[in-house]
């Protein structure tokens, strides 16, 4: 069984599939993914685009329907005798399955039930309480950044770093040049890009699009960009135009790479976005916006002072974040202009952001995983 309850979960599980695949062609999968995932061979019980939620209200609300997806998972073990589970992130949904599972195990006496993490929850900065659910209930992690090693093994884990998958999925993307891009969207190839990705979510997007598409507007304008908005395969992009129908800008569904590689400048929601930013040496700001009550339970739990991966890799505040009160038109306004208008900072910024990739390891992140998952599974 493998569980990914997000958009770039059903990317990493993806690759790990294939990869799985590669070295055994017998196994089956069973779980939640989303089309990536299903394309390379998964039977899902669920789909991604069902476990959207946005922040503590929102989960609070579905408590119901997530009580039923972990019912149906867990009859799904016992009726396939699943040897070994997955799972992808999300830490809310998956530690708790992970807890049901290892009950169902101890009741049949059931114990080669195991469990692996791969691409771990933030637990080092969203409460360390977390690990201890991890060590009762997953035999191994598989980790996808260096830091995230001596932080589990001081927890008593079994852990292994596998490097992150998204070096293997940029290196193998066929670019497109910025005249391919050009054409295949009708852009004016008189005026470089300016980038916004406000989410994968309806509720983010709602929250977070109206005040960036209003600061791209007059950014557009001073410096003779266009706006392009990446649209994820699973928003309907007439929620953009719901929300802004004055501001000229595209959408683009897919592509991102192209996106990111070819674009001047992003403002980019929080999220896996900002990494694969970064390894593309975009020059971006991180914008992020939830509820308040949301935000100030995360605020209680977070033991860190940033919340982007470049920033948390690095070591440093490379990129400048705008979160809740501070996610305001003027702000993200002036806060690009005063990049766009100071080259030597553009390129200390875009500098930085090279050395990013650096630290996230060698290609075969996902093989490596792949090979740990199958010894793993191998033994008796």
């Amino acid at each position: 069984m493998i569980i990914a309850g997000e958009t770039s979960g059903d990317l990493h599980g993806a690759a790990l599939l294939k990869e799985l695949l590669n070295i055994n062609r017998e196994i089956k999968f069973f779980g939640i993914g989303g089309d990536k995932m299903i394309t390379e061979g998964l039977n899902a019980l669920f789909h991604i685009k069902q476990m959207a939620f946005l922040g503590f209200v929102e989960v609070v609300r579905h408590i119901p329907f997530m009580r039923n997806v972990q019912k149906k998972l867990i009859e799904k073990i016992k009726e396939e005798n699943i040897e070994l589970v997955i799972l992808i992130d999300y830490p809310g949904f998956n530690l708790s399955l992970a807890k049901k599972i290892k009950k169902v195990a101890e009741a049949n006496r059931h114990e080669k039930i195991k469990i692996v993490y791969y691409i771990s929850p933030q637990v080092w900065a969203w409460g360390k309480n977390r690990v201890e659910k991890i060590k009762k209930f997953v035999n191994k992690m598989l980790v996808v950044f260096p830091f995230e090693v001596d932080f589990y093994k001081k927890a008593g884990l079994e852990v292994e770093y596998t490097g992150h998958p998204l070096i293997d999925r940029i290196n193998n993307h066929k670019f497109l040049s910025r005249e391919e891009l050009n054409e295949k969207f009708g852009l004016n190839s008189q005026k470089e890009i300016l980038l916004l990705m406000p989410g994968s979510r309806k509720q983010e997007i709602k929250k977070i699009f109206p005040a960036v598409i209003t600061a791209a507007d007059k950014l557009s304008k001073d410096f003779n960009l266009q706006i392009i908005v990446a649209c994820p395969e699973n928003i309907d992009e007439s929620i953009f135009s719901s929300l802004n129908s004055s501001v000229k800008y595209f959408i683009v569904k897919g592509n991102t790479y192209d996106l990111l590689k070819h674009a001047r400048f992003g403002v980019i929601k929080s999220g896996t976005s900002t990494l694969e930013a970064a390894l593309l040496q975009m020059p971006f700001v991180v914008v992020y916006k939830t509820s308040l009550i949301s935000y100030i339970i995360g605020r209680l739990l977070a033991n860190v002072e940033t919340i982007a991966m470049a920033n948390i890799i690095a070591g440093e505040k490379i990129v400048e974040e705008l979160i809740q009160q501070n996610l305001t038109p003027e702000k993200v306004y002036n806060v690009c202009k005063e990049i766009l208008t100071n080259n030597a900072q553009y390129i200390l910024l875009k500098n930085k952001l090279a050395g990013i990739k650096g630290m996230l390891g060698d290609t075969g992140a996902s093989k490596r995983a792949a090979e740990s998952i199958t010894a793993l599974l191998n033994e008796s």
